[in-house]
């Protein structure tokens, strides 16, 4: 499992992931990333579930973006479609959470394109422990987008027993 979280805040986007693998109930991987820029960087994608399946979703969300022309919300409901009604696809197991200048969505096999009303989402096993405390922080501290998904992935570190505190984060203006 892992811990995905993307904060809007102060005209800035940031998403980031801790760099925990697990295989079962075993660490085997302290520092993996799982954050992606795409479409020449002006894009953010994280993922969570198994790795192999989110590095398929990549792909093809990446080739939906050139056939949208960059337009994220298109290339989100694209791929959502696809991957729920494709046999193939259908069966793979990961959350993607996407960002660029003007939209944060959360992408599933089910069929869902979610954008938060607040521009905090967070996926994988300490998505929610990380979204409370990105919300907290906005809400009560003067800090950067990039400042609280730090401070909220610490925090979700310290409660989620399959996220870690070795984070990667890339960020958007």
């Amino acid at each position: 499992m892992t811990t995905i979280l993307a904060v809007r805040h102060g005209g800035r986007v940031a998403l980031g992931g801790d760099g925990q693998v697990t295989h079962g109930s075993t660490i085997v991987k302290h520092d993996a990333t799982k954050i992606r820029r795409l479409a020449d960087g002006k894009v953010l994608a994280g993922f969570a579930g198994s790795t192999a399946d989110a590095m398929a979703l990549l792909e093809k969300f990446e080739g939906m973006l050139k056939k949208a022309q960059g337009n994220v919300p298109k290339a989100a409901v694209e791929l959502a479609k696809e991957w729920r009604t494709d046999k193939v696809l259908r069966r793979l197991e990961s959350l993607l959470l996407v960002a660029d200048k003007d939209h944060t969505l959360l992408i599933s096999g089910a069929g869902d394109v979610i954008e938060p009303d607040d521009g905090v989402a967070g996926i994988g096993s300490g998505g929610p422990y990380a979204v409370c405390a990105a919300r907290a922080l906005v809400r009560h501290a003067a800090r950067s987008a990039r400042e609280i998904v730090a401070e909220s992935l610490k925090i979700a570190a310290e409660v989620c027993i399959y996220t870690n505190d070795r984070t990667h984060i890339e960020e958007l203006a």
